[in-house]
C-alpha cells in the first residue's frame, strides 16, 4: 500500500519511508487483540498516519480502524474490549501527503463466498493498476484505492475449493513485493512474495504463534523468534504446529537492502543478521573507502547512529552527537507558512555547538534523497562552527525510484539522478562527501562481492536492476504505480 510522492511536509526528514507493517497472531488465550496492539507498537516506526485491528472470537469478527498512532487508537479499554478473540491480525500505515481517507485504512475486511475474509499488506504490487481495470471490466466494485483490495477481489473470483487454494491462485496473477497476514474463521495465513522483497517473520508465544513484519514486534511481548517465512512460502496458523506451503517455486531471493540501512529498527534482526550490526558494519566500510583527516565523527540522527558509531570505531575517532533530534514534533502542530518552512530542519535538529566549534566534523547519514534536509544540516553545522564539514553516506547514491512498497519521489527528483557527487557536494556545501560504495555495502552484508554473482538483495533503488515486471509503468503514464494516487483527488 503506498503513496506515489514524497511527503513534503516541511518538519519530515528527507529520507524514503517504508510503508507500514503487519502483524498476526492465532492462539488459545482471548488476549490475541492485547499482543496485536503491543506488536504494532513496537513496529510504529513502519507506519504514523493510521492502524487498524480485526480479531474473531470463535462466532464473529470484531474491527476497529482509526486515523492516528497505535497508543491512541488501541490505548482506550473501550477500544480494547470490543476486539475479542483468540486470533487477530493488525496493520500500521506510514503517513503520505495525500488527504487520509478511512476506507483505505486496514486491515481490509470483506464478506465472501467462504465467509468472513481480512487482509493486511506490506509491498506494492507493479501490476496492481492493470489487474484492477481487468476486475472492474468483469463487474468488480471497489470501495477503496488501494492495491490491496486487489488481492481481494482475486481472491473472490479465482477457483478454489478452500481459502488456501484461492489465495494461492488469486497470488500468482500479482507482481511485486508483499508480505500479507489474513484472517478468517479458521485461522492466520501469511504469505511471502516468490522473491522475499518485503520481511515477514514467524514467532511463538507459549500456544500462540505469531507473524510480524520485524522480530522487535516479538520482543515486546516475551514471544521467541522461531524463523522467516521462506520467499513464497505460505504459513498456516490455525492451531497445533504452524503449517508450511510452497506455492511458488524457489528461486533466488532479493530482500530489500534499504531494510538493513534505514527501514527496520536497529534491534531486529532480518534474514539472519542483526540490522544493528549491519549498519555499524556499513559504517567500517565507509571509513576503510573513504577516509578523511578530521577531529570528530557526528551522526545525522536517528538513522545515521550506528554507522557513525562504525565509521568512528573504524578510523579511531572520537563519536559525538553534534547535532541533537527532538522527538516531540508533530506533523500538524502549526500551519507553516514560507519563513517556519525554513526553520523546519531546526525544530526537529539543533546543533551542539559546544561540540563543533572550531572542528573538523564528518556527518555521517544513512541517505540522501532529495539533499533539502541534508543541506540545511550542513549549514547549521557550519553556523555552530565548525571548520570543515565532510559528509558520509551509508548507502550508494539513490537514483532510481522504488515500486515496491516504499515512498519515493519521482527520479527527476532524486538528487543522485540530477548531479554526480562532485555537483552534489557543491550544492551540500560540504569539504567532501562520498557514498558507500555497492561491493562496500555488499561487503558489510557479508555477501560476495555483486560482480562475482548474482545479488542477493534488491538494490534497484540505487542500481535500477528491479527485480520484477513494472507491468503498470510500461501501460499507464502513471509514474507511480500505486492506486492510493487517487487520495489527492479525495
Amino acid at each position: 500500500m503506498v503513496d506515489t510522492s514524497m511527503s513534503t511536509h516541511p518538519f519530515d526528514d528527507d529520507h524514503l519511508n517504508e510503508e507500514c507493517a503487519v502483524f498476526g497472531i492465532y492462539g488459545p488465550s482471548d488476549d490475541a487483540s492485547a499482543h496485536t496492539a503491543l506488536g504494532l507498537h513496537a513496529m510504529q516506526h513502519r507506519g504514523q498516519e493510521a492502524s487498524g485491528m480485526v480479531s474473531f472470537d470463535g462466532s464473529q469478527f470484531n474491527a476497529h480502524r482509526d486515523i492516528g498512532l497505535v497508543g491512541d487508537i488501541f490505548g482506550s479499554e473501550h477500544v480494547m474490549s470490543r476486539l475479542t478473540g483468540y486470533a487477530s491480525i493488525g496493520h500500521n500505515r506510514y503517513s503520505t501527503s495525500g488527504g487520509t481517507i478511512m476506507r483505505n485504512v486496514q486491515p481490509l475486511f470483506a464478506d465472501l463466498e467462504f465467509g468472513g475474509f481480512a487482509l493486511a499488506h506490506n509491498g506494492n504490487l507493479t501490476n496492481a493498476n492493470t489487474l484492477r481495470r481487468e476486475l472492474v471490466r468483469r463487474g468488480s466494485l471497489f470501495q477503496s484505492t488501494s492495491d490491496t483490495e486487489v488481492i481481494i477481489h482475486l481472491i473472490a473470483t479465482v477457483r478454489g475449493e478452500s481459502i488456501i487454494e484461492r489465495m494461492a491462485e488469486a497470488l500468482r496473477e500479482v507482481e511485486g513485493a508483499y508480505s500479507l497476514v489474513a484472517l478468517t474463521a479458521d485461522g492466520v495465513i501469511g504469505v511471502r512474495d516468490p522473491l522475499g522483497v518485503r520481511p515477514l517473520v514467524l514467532g511463538r508465544n507459549g500456544e500462540s504463534y505469531l507473524l510480524a513484519s520485524e522480530t522487535c514486534a516479538f520482543d515486546i511481548i516475551g514471544a521467541e523468534f522461531v524463523r522467516e517465512v521462506e520467499p513464497g512460502e505460505m504459513v498456516v496458523l490455525d492451531g497445533g504446529e504452524p503449517r508450511s506451503l510452497r506455492i511458488f517455486p524457489k528461486q533466488p531471493q532479493r530482500f530489500c537492502v534499504f531494510e538493513y540501512i534505514y527501514f527496520a529498527r536497529p534491534d531486529s534482526v532480518l534474514e539472519g543478521k542483526s540490522v544493528y550490526e549491519a549498519r555499524k558494519n556499513i559504517g567500517h566500510e565507509l571509513a576503510r573507502e573513504s577516509a578523511v583527516d578530521a577531529d570528530l565523527v557526528v551522526p545525522v540522527p536517528d538513522s545515521g547512529v550506528p554507522a557513525a558509531l562504525g565509521y568512528a570505531e573504524e578510523s579511531s575517532l572520537p563519536f559525538e552527537f553534534g547535532i541533537i533530534r527532538n522527538h516531540y514534533v508533530g506533523r500538524t502542530f502549526i500551519e507553516p507558512g514560507q519563513e517556519i518552512r525554513n526553520l523546519g530542519v531546526r525544530l526537529k535538529h539543533n546543533a551542539n555547538s559546544a561540540k563543533l566549534k572550531g572542528k573538523r566534523v564528518i556527518l555521517v547519514d544513512d541517505s540522501i534523497v532529495r539533499g533539502t534536509t541534508s543541506r540545511k544540516i550542513v549549514q547549521m553545522v557550519r553556523t555552530a562552527g565548525a571548520l570543515e564539514v565532510h559528509m558520509r553516506i551509508a548507502s550508494p547514491p539513490i537514483a532510481h525510484s522504488c515500486f515496491y512498497g516504499v515512498d519515493t519521489p519521482e527520479r527527476e527528483q532524486l538528487m543522485a539522478y540530477q548531479m554526480d557527487v562532485e555537483e552534489m557536494a557543491k550544492h551540500l556545501d560540504v569539504d567532501s562527501l562520498a557514498f558507500i560504495s555497492m561491493d562496500g555495502l555488499y561487503r558489510a552484508m557479508d555477501e560476495t562481492q555483486r560482480n562475482n554473482q548474482l545479488p542477493q538483495f534488491c538494490d534497484a533503488c540505487f542500481t535500477g536492476d528491479y527485480p520484477t515486471e513494472l507491468t503498470d509503468r510500461a501501460s499507464t503514464d502513471s509514474p507511480q504505480l500505486s492506486l492510493l494516487t487517487e487520495l489527492q483527488k479525495t
